[in-house]
């Protein structure tokens, strides 16, 4: 039987300074994405979970205690 090996990811953390973050400005934030239109891009294609579950809407407000992940990174807002 062959041995499953799983990757750990590293949790990042990102401090909110108001109330919300849209999702496309915290994927530029992070330097996760070079741009709005790629961060518009990977949210259309489904690249990007919002709390584990796959997340399209783009102007999505992200709050304190949610947790983002992309190419397999993960951040969690604090």
């Amino acid at each position: 039987m062959p041995l499953k090996m799983d990757l750990f990811k590293i949790m990042q953390t990102f401090s909110l300074k108001g109330e919300y973050i849209q999702l496309i400005q915290l994927l530029k934030v992070m330097n996760w994405v070079e741009h709005g239109a790629m961060a518009q891009f990977v949210v259309e294609e489904g690249l990007v979970k919002y709390n584990g579950e796959v997340d399209y809407r783009k102007r999505l407000k992200v709050r304190k205690d949610d947790v983002v992940e992309f190419d397999g990174q993960q951040v969690k807002i604090i």
